[in-house]
């Protein structure tokens, strides 16, 4: 949920851990194992050795505050966003605001192209180059992860993820956000870091690949009240694919009081193709009160009509099917009719163990 809180909640506590670095170069087992791992404890992890180059990423993200610099009733040409294009401040359609100003794009080339023009008027080949060559590096870069992914919840079929986003018409999303310093001090207190920019929720993608520009603000909460704070990393994406509650018999340390926040945990699609298993993490993100913040989020989707069921591997007597299959189309009609941070993936509760 996007909350319009202009400070955190007096209640709220900070914990400093360090996510973890998977370093995707190694021997392929290890680095399997490790995303897996990394999702058990986690949620989130970021990515080293990704294979995509600085220049893609730095073309993209000059092109991006080229746009967020210009005059507002000039970026305003660019929307409103509905669902793709501009937007600042109100995101979605549900009453959710936060600190920021967006442009949302589809991934199709031939939509790129043409919201390019808008975009960029003078120019639109530069920044229509830029994103789709980023668009084609992260897509990549979300495939492998989810085919690691695969591998590591032991899927004879390894692309059964990876394909869904593939796919010439998936729905996946690119989005730029733009969080704007809120004074011209340089205050670097916590204190700097009290308005929200973009409130607590979960992607209800598939797979999320984020960069950043090096500034702060993105935290991820894995009890309730407590939120930790994630590094910026120039070297790094940072991937939330949702998080393990229990894989193999092994269940979370108690201490974190997993169980109890299961059952408040905003659910998100990738649940639904793991049966289960995987769960996703509400993270948000503060904005600095003396430095410009972006991040470059690709969000990986099927195509509307793509059916979601879990691979077979992932249904036992022992755990029998959680949710009845549905489409894409679905569960984003779902999506779209709550908040953001609102429970959606209930709503396809199975009625029946081996309903199909």
């Amino acid at each position: 949920m996007v909350v319009a809180t202009p400070n955190p909640i007096r209640s709220e506590k900070m914990r400093n851990i360090e996510l973890p670095i998977i370093d995707l170069s190694a021997e392929r087992p290890e680095v399997s194992g490790l995303i897996v791992r990394a999702c058990q404890e986690f949620g989130f992890f970021k990515v080293i050795n990704h294979g995509v180059s600085q220049d893609v990423i730095a073309r993209m993200e000059s092109q991006s505050f080229e746009f967020f610099a210009k005059p507002v009733p000039e970026k305003q040409l660019a929307g409103p966003a509905n669902p793709h294009g501009y937007g600042s401040k109100n995101i979605g359609f549900n009453g959710d605001v936060g600190e920021v100003e967006y442009l949302l794009l589809s991934t199709n080339s031939a939509s790129i192209s043409q919201m390019s023009n808008v975009i960029s008027p003078h120019d639109p080949t530069l920044f229509s180059s830029a994103a789709r060559c980023y668009v084609e590096a992260v897509r990549g870069l979300a495939c492998e992860i989810l085919e690691l992914m695969a591998e590591g919840l032991w899927v004879s079929d390894t692309s059964a993820f990876s394909r869904l986003i593939r796919a010439a018409d998936s729905d996946s999303l690119l989005r730029l956000n733009h969080y704007p310093p809120l004074t011209e001090d340089s205050d670097t207190s916590p204190s700097s870091f009290r308005r929200i920019g973009f409130g607590e929720h979960t992607d209800p993608q598939i797979l999320t690949v984020l960069r950043s520009n090096g500034v702060g603000g993105l935290q991820i909460s894995l009890e309730d009240g407590v939120w930790i704070p994630v590094a910026p990393d120039s070297s790094a994406f940072c991937v939330n694919v949702g998080d393990v509650l229990q894989f193999n018999g092994r269940e979370r340390p108690k201490e974190t009081n997993w169980a109890k926040f299961a059952l408040k945990a905003y659910t998100a699609f990738v649940k639904a193709m793991t049966n289960g298993r995987f769960v996703s993490v509400r993270h948000r993100a503060l904005a600095n009160s003396y430095k410009p913040r972006m991040s470059m989020a690709y969000f990986g989707a099927p195509s509307l009509h793509a059916r979601i069921f879990p691979p077979p591997e992932l249904v036992t007597p022992q755990r029998p099917r959680l949710y009845r299959t549905f489409t894409w189309a679905e569960y984003k009609k779902a999506a779209y009719s709550l908040r953001l941070g609102d429970g959606r993936l209930n709503l396809f509760r199975s009625r029946t163990v081996d309903e199909g």
